[in-house]
């Protein structure tokens, strides 16, 4: 374990943490009048943390199951090749997405829309939280990136459970924090909510892109640091 693959992580964590499902919904649920109910909102990213850490665990598992099947084909150079370049093509997909097409500005309204119009109730609240990662599955690449990188790194068993379950903490940790500061300080943060809700709905689309672009760079990273395209370089 590398202070280099514990900055990855702890990065790839911090772009999971700007999703629909990590921040976009928190925020609107400490936007909601009346008095905010830490316990309802914990229970929110508790179920979502811990969906995270399951789907991880499953990918990790059976992932590792595979490249024991394949016999280390994945440690094979074409394919760490194949890596790096498709790290690179995501950095270069970012591009597409500058914000000024209002990329996934619909998707989010009708997010907002459904979280606005339901009630505040435990049940209600783990159901969105399992429904809103479940929306985003199929495009969890952070996480998808980060599961890549313990792929590669050799760690045992528990280590890699220690890093999932911390992952998934550092992932809801900037909501966590927002609702403890609603909840300490309701009118000075509400008016900063408030600006980081103007700020989700207008930059929609350019998250996207930033998005796939970091999470394009830290998978093309790794490959590179594994191909030793790096020590070639410094040594010409």
């Amino acid at each position: 374990m590398t202070a280099a693959l514990l900055l990855s992580l702890a990065g790839l964590a911090l772009i999971d943490s700007t999703s629909i499902g990590t921040l976009f919904i928190p925020v609107w649920l400490l936007l909601a009048p009346g008095p905010v109910s830490a316990r309802r909102i914990l229970t929110y990213l508790g179920t979502i943390a811990g969906f995270y850490l399951l789907v991880g665990l499953a990918l990790y598992f059976g992932g590792s199951g595979l490249a024991g099947v394949l016999g280390g084909a994945l440690d094979n150079r074409p394919v760490i090749w194949a890596q790096l370049v498709f790290g690179v093509g995501l950095l270069l997909l970012s591009f597409r997405y500058d914000g000024k097409r209002g990329t996934g500005t619909g998707r989010v309204l009708r997010w907002r829309d459904r979280v606005t119009a339901g009630d505040s109730s435990g049940r209600w609240l783990v159901g969105l939280a399992l429904f809103a990662a479940l929306a985003e599955v199929a495009t969890m690449l952070p996480y998808l990136g980060a599961l890549g990188l313990l792929g590669t790194a050799g760690l045992d068993v528990p280590a890699v459970v220690a890093l999932l379950g911390g992952y998934c903490l550092v992932m809801v940790l900037p909501a966590a924090v927002l609702l403890g500061a609603r909840v300490a300080w309701p009118r000075l943060v509400e008016p900063v909510l408030a600006r980081l809700n103007a700020w989700i709905l207008k930059s929609s689309g350019s998250m996207l892109g930033w998005v796939l672009g970091i999470a394009g760079f830290l998978i093309a990273r790794d490959a590179a640091v594994r191909l030793g395209l790096f020590e070639m370089l410094a040594n010409r």
